[in-house]
């Protein structure tokens, strides 16, 4: 995914480091990342985060539900 404007990738990455730091707000459990949604995933809590620029957006408003068939 890029932007019009600047061309660049809007899903960025995560360092390694500060996923091990990264707990999900509301199940304090760990996240996942998914390169390719550009999402952090909490399995415990449903939901994804979405990673804006390399800044994960770890707010439940800003989340995505995941579907059934996403939990596993």
């Amino acid at each position: 995914m890029t932007t019009e404007r600047t061309g660049r990738d809007t899903r960025g990455a995560i360092d390694p480091k500060l996923l091990e730091l990264l707990a999900c707000p509301l199940s304090k459990g760990p996240l996942r990342f998914d390169a390719a949604r550009g999402e952090l995933v909490s399995k415990a809590a449903r939901l994804a985060y979405p990673v804006r620029d390399g800044i994960p957006i770890m707010l439940p408003s800003e989340a995505r539900p995941l579907g059934d068939d996403e939990t596993g």
